[in-house]
């Protein structure tokens, strides 16, 4: 069997680029694309002029304009956003049939069995990273690995407009200096819990014992020692496989406003429509969440 080639490609303060796009008069300057700093507005994305103040998305966005006063603030545009969206997803489909979006700005290709016509992973990573430059403007970090874990780390190691290519049998030595927060699985309870046992890197992690992770956090632990080894054999996929398609959107604040309701469920369901379409599907169940 063949050694798996994946590439996680993952576009750069997506929103914030598009946004430059439509007024290039934004590039260079601090831009925050998110809710309104009244309520809950959080920022969706930052331009790095922003995020050299600390800015970053997810933050809520009177936060990152105490942290920036100068940001110039935008309203989300999701149906643009959606529109260069599907161009990049249309181009990452030319390379393989075997795409999997996770989400608007990021996606998984497994290559492996198209290397043969469009050169090594690394080289199709390049192509990509070109042509999305050149013929959207855009820019977009990737990382080229055997697996999508060690794929998706990569990629982010060296934004914006990097390149990181992990060949096969040197996951684990690639992880290992990195802080644990990296690894998939390690969130902000988790991590506090490693820190108290004295691990602070992947590398110290994947040097405790699999039993001794595994009965301190239970399944969870297992998944933790097979990670920080750099172990993952989930498969790219595509939509046809998955169950479902969904598209959601949190208001900064509580609407009560049918029609305001209404016309944002109109927007996503476009959304979905857009995504059935691309591939040529249709739906059976339609789930509406509140």
């Amino acid at each position: 069997m063949s050694t798996r080639q994946i590439i996680h490609l993952d576009l750069d303060a997506f929103f914030a680029s598009v946004e430059e796009l439509q007024n290039p008069e934004l590039r260079g300057k601090p831009v925050v694309v998110g809710g309104s700093p009244q309520g809950r507005g959080v920022v969706s994305s930052a331009s790095y002029a922003a995020r050299e103040f600390g800015v970053h998305s997810a933050m809520p966005t009177a936060q990152a304009l105490r942290l920036c006063p100068d940001a110039i603030l935008i309203h989300p545009r999701h149906n643009l956003y959606g529109e260069y969206s599907e161009r990049v997803m249309t181009l990452l489909e030319e390379y393989t049939p075997l795409v999997e979006q996770l989400s608007i700005d990021e996606a998984f290709l497994d290559v492996t069995g198209t290397c043969g016509r469009w050169g090594s992973a690394e080289e199709m990573a390049r192509e990509l990273q070109e042509r999305i430059q050149q013929e959207l403007s855009l820019s977009a970090s990737l990382g080229v690995a055997t697996n999508k874990l060690v794929a998706k780390i990569a990629s982010a190691l060296k934004k914006p407009h990097g390149l990181v290519v992990v060949k096969s049998g040197e996951e684990a030595a690639f992880l290992a200096p990195l802080p644990i927060e990296r690894l998939w699985g390690v969130g902000p309870a988790t991590a506090r819990q490693l820190h108290a046992l004295g691990v602070r890197t992947i590398g110290q992690l994947a040097a405790l014992p699999a039993g001794y992770l595994e009965k301190r956090f239970g399944e969870h632990g297992r998944m933790l020692a097979r990670h920080a080894q750099g172990l993952d054999e989930r498969p790219v996929e595509p939509e046809e496989t998955w169950k479902s398609i969904r598209q959601e959107s949190t208001f900064a604040q509580d609407v009560a406003d049918p029609r305001r309701v209404e016309r944002e469920l109109l927007r996503l369901s476009q959304r979905v429509a857009r995504r059935l379409r691309r591939r040529g599907l249709f739906a059976r169940t339609v789930r509406l969440k509140l």
